[in-house]
């Protein structure tokens, strides 16, 4: 709980996360590239971040793009915080909020790309509309996304993979779509650049598959 604490303490004083109480948390919406960022270069988010190392390599990788990692933890954050700090990057923040808000914090069409990296999976049935890729979450993602942007998914979970691609053959509105139930294996492999968190190492030391798609809405 100590630990916490300091955690939290230390990113309500940083200037690269935006959380509940800081003057920003309300008034970004639509101003990320003027009022955080100061340029014009295109956003991507990475939603359910974590420890935000997934959106810290992009942000070292892609200098001349933006980034923003998404959690509703605060500790978690710190990590993803801390690591922009020590590695001097100034083209990614940190926003602290449950994904469900997400279009007060973004305006339509304010993002370029979205990044979802080994969600939690949800499996009971009672926590389908809870799933990052449920139809109520892939409206969201709709309406704060560029009309050729896309929506990047890994995981490590074959049902929450299955679930998805399901729920989005069931729609009239998606298209370039592409997946791979073995990304290290497929040509769609340079699409993420072999970055890989400490999760995706976990799992794939296990023997997992790590699962990806894409696709964009027209």
């Amino acid at each position: 709980m100590k630990n916490k604490l300091q955690r939290f303490k230390i990113i309500s004083e940083r200037d690269n996360v935006v959380e509940p109480g800081k003057e920003l948390f309300t008034k970004i919406k639509g101003y990320w590239n003027e009022i955080y960022f100061q340029n014009i270069n295109p956003v991507t988010i990475e939603l359910a971040c974590g420890r935000g190392e997934y959106s810290v390599a992009l942000a070292k990788l892609f200098p001349n793009r933006n980034y923003v990692g998404v959690d509703i933890k605060g500790d978690r954050i710190w990590k993803g915080s801390t690591l922009a700090v020590e590695q001097n990057l100034s083209n990614i923040g940190f926003l602290r909020t449950n994904i469900l808000n997400l279009d007060f914090f973004f305006a339509v069409g304010e993002v370029d790309e979205i990044w979802l990296t080994f969600p939690d999976p949800r499996p009971k049935n009672r926590d389908v509309k809870r799933r990052l890729t449920n139809p109520r979450f892939i409206e969201l993602y709709k309406r704060v996304l560029v009309s050729e942007g896309y929506i990047r998914f890994k995981t490590d979970n074959t049902a929450l993979f299955e679930y998805t691609l399901e729920e989005l053959q069931l729609r009239n509105d998606i298209r370039d779509l592409a997946f791979t139930d073995d990304v290290c294996q497929s040509s769609l492999r340079g699409e993420c650049f072999d970055i890989k968190t400490r999760y995706e190492e976990m799992f794939a030391s296990r023997g997992e598959k790590i699962k990806y798609l894409r696709f964009k809405f027209g």
